[in-house]
């Protein structure tokens, strides 16, 4: 299938938790982040205390801005997680004021066009209209598609997978030239936590095999084959149990927080701390940390705190 075509049928043509992100170092709570507007560009920034879209207009500053990511005419493909028919209450897929600021960034920086998509557990259509993530992505320009059907995967090979050696993944994911994942920070009754490397999944049509196969070593094989360009973790509201769907919204606790970073072994290990867990207890981080893919040893790591 090629672009136009897919296209063409395309749908829509708490804050103590804070403090556990002990880094090693002494904080560095930026307000208005001067040292990255003086060239720093830090490899990863923790942001507390704002909306979804203003902390992400901010951390994204201290990583090096929209624009060393996106250029000019370039296709974007953005991966939240909106695989379940829940409403943004229940914090189980990605917050949408932050899908939509950052499609609105994509296009401020120059982009050619901006697709959203995930590969939903629950119905496609329901998931995209009850997470709030199809009107903030159409707001905001953007181009918001399905991954229901086989049709858009293709099948690639994984050289550098030790259980995980091929896989379906949509097209948008092999044609664009810049892919950016969102994921929201909760809980997951098979792997602990479901964050940035987890969020893969729903790249891919073949999960199943996954679960069958060592599921967190696949979770760590994937980014082998593909790393997203930036990892913008959403941790505004936080479920705590009962993930990865929830049952209420009394499941989740406002931390009012977001990790951004280009390394997605340390986003997710920063994400782990603020979470309140190690990230050695969480097996697919530490062998991604093994396999050389990131780094979990985020006191090697410049940081930049910002505290709104």
């Amino acid at each position: 299938m090629n672009r136009r075509k897919f296209f063409k049928n395309s749908f829509g043509a708490g804050m103590a938790a804070f403090t556990a992100l002990s880094f090693g170092t002494a904080p560095r709570l930026l307000s208005n982040v001067r040292k990255s507007e003086n060239n720093m560009i830090y490899d990863l920034a923790a942001i507390k205390g704002g909306e979804p879209d203003v902390m992400f207009d901010k951390a994204i500053q201290a990583v090096g801005g929209i624009e060393r990511f996106v250029k000019k005419n370039q296709v974007v493909v953005i991966k939240p997680n909106i695989g379940w028919n829940a409403e943004p209450e229940r914090a189980a897929n990605t917050n949408p004021k932050l899908v939509g600021r950052v499609v609105k960034r994509c296009y401020e920086a120059g982009a050619k066009d901006v697709y959203v998509f995930d590969h939903t557990c629950d119905n496609w259509q329901l998931c995209y209209s009850n997470s709030s993530i199809e009107e903030a992505v159409k707001n905001a320009g953007g181009k918001i598609v399905p991954g229901n059907s086989d049709s858009y995967y293709q099948e690639v090979s994984i050289s550098g997978g030790k259980s995980l050696k091929k896989a379906s993944v949509h097209e948008l994911i092999l044609e664009s030239d810049v892919f950016i994942n969102i994921p929201v920070l909760k809980h997951h009754s098979s792997t602990e936590l479901s964050i940035a490397m987890k969020n893969l999944m729903g790249t891919v049509w073949d999960r199943r095999f996954w679960h069958r196969n060592d599921l967190h070593q696949c979770i760590a094989d994937f980014p082998t084959y593909r790393k997203p360009d930036l990892n913008i973790i959403d941790a505004y509201s936080v479920m705590k149990k009962n993930g990865p769907k929830g049952v209420s919204k009394n499941d989740c606790v406002v931390y009012k927080s977001q990790i951004i970073s280009t390394d997605i072994v340390a986003a997710d290990a920063a994400a782990t701390k603020l979470f309140g867990s190690d990230p050695e207890d969480i097996d697919y981080i530490k062998i991604a940390d093994e396999m050389g893919i990131g780094t979990m040893n985020l006191k090697n790591l410049s940081i930049s705190r910002i505290k709104i």
